[in-house]
């Protein structure tokens, strides 16, 4: 993911050119002007996932068409009145998030100038490739899921918390969605995360366990990828191409194979590699951070407790042997 762009404007039009640059286009429809009113956008974008923080300002009535992605709102104050084809109009509110298919056309019939919202945009191929390999089988395009989450309990409440981490992470310059390793894990899970707090004609097929797994081969292939590139900012969908199986399946190979699953495999490498640069680095030219963030850790008080668990000195006195 890219750095927060923000936009800050009273002026309608350059409201609307910056939604339809990283949302979606669409025509604006002010229902009450405001005195000095004022539009707020905080966007995360990325091929995958786009996060924003948004506020209009004032009451106003967008009409996009279809969307061409999978897409939830989730209000943190005010309310949302919306409606997607043929469905009636529905309320979007701090208790209940609004979710939108990739096809039929949308409008946010009313979205009140109170109304400050979190607007998640996932990429249509990103969502039903995973959920496919979740299941270890083809779907049909595109996956029907349910028009609200309650998000005061249970899953939904779980993602919305997600969310909340990924927006608040995202205005850091240097948090985690903006590593090439993290990110794209965090990115998953938000995917992983939405396709479990809302309804869709697969989600029982989800809870089931596999009863595929990955032969020895698939295994191996990953092992051997990963050991010869550790550094790589691998994602589970990645490793589960390398091996030529689902996701879902190499990690029940992982598991059957190696005791763990590929993910965890995958940094117990980086975490005894940075150990390897740390005991032959030279620490007038090189620093912990430095070698700790090239295998993919960037929590370095997660990682120094991690590290002195596993070798029983810290990460610094490494370096200084």
């Amino acid at each position: 993911m890219v750095p927060v762009v923000t936009h800050a404007s009273g002026d309608v039009d350059q409201a609307r050119a910056f939604l339809g640059r990283y949302y979606y286009s669409s025509f604006v429809d002010v229902l009450s002007w405001r005195h000095c009113w004022q539009t707020r956008f905080d966007v995360t974008p990325s091929g995958t996932v786009t996060l924003g923080d948004l506020q209009f300002g004032t009451d106003v009535k967008i009409r996009f068409g279809e969307l061409g992605a999978y897409h939830v709102n989730l209000p943190m104050t005010g309310s949302l009145a919306w409606r997607q084809g043929r469905d009636a109009p529905r309320q979007a509110t701090a208790r209940t998030a609004a979710v939108f298919q990739p096809v039929g056309d949308t409008s946010l019939e009313r979205w009140d100038g109170d109304c400050r919202l979190l607007a998640v945009k996932i990429d249509r191929a990103a969502l039903e490739e995973q959920l496919a390999s979740l299941l270890d089988a083809p779907v049909r395009s595109p996956i029907r899921l349910g028009p609200t989450i309650d998000v005061t309990r249970g899953p939904g409440a779980s993602w919305l918390r997600l969310v909340r981490l990924m927006a608040a992470d995202a205005a850091q310059p240097q948090g985690l969605l903006h590593n090439p390793v993290a990110g794209a894990r965090l990115q998953e899970a938000l995917i992983a995360g939405l396709l479990s707090a809302t309804d869709h004609p697969y989600r029982d097929r989800m809870q089931r366990p596999s009863p595929v797994t990955a032969a020895p081969g698939a295994v191996r292939r990953v092992v051997e990828a990963i050991r010869a590139q550790p550094g790589e900012p691998f994602t589970a969908a990645d490793l589960a191409a390398i091996a030529g199986v689902s996701v879902r399946s190499l990690q029940e190979g992982f598991r059957r194979y190696i005791g763990m699953p590929p993910m965890t495999y995958l940094r117990k490498v980086r975490l005894a590699r940075v150990h390897d640069d740390l005991r032959h680095g030279d620490p007038a030219r090189h620093t912990v951070t430095e070698i700790a963030y090239r295998y993919g850790f960037t929590h370095m008080s997660r990682f120094a407790a991690e590290y002195r668990a596993q070798y029983g000195v810290s990460p610094r006195s490494s370096l200084r042997s």
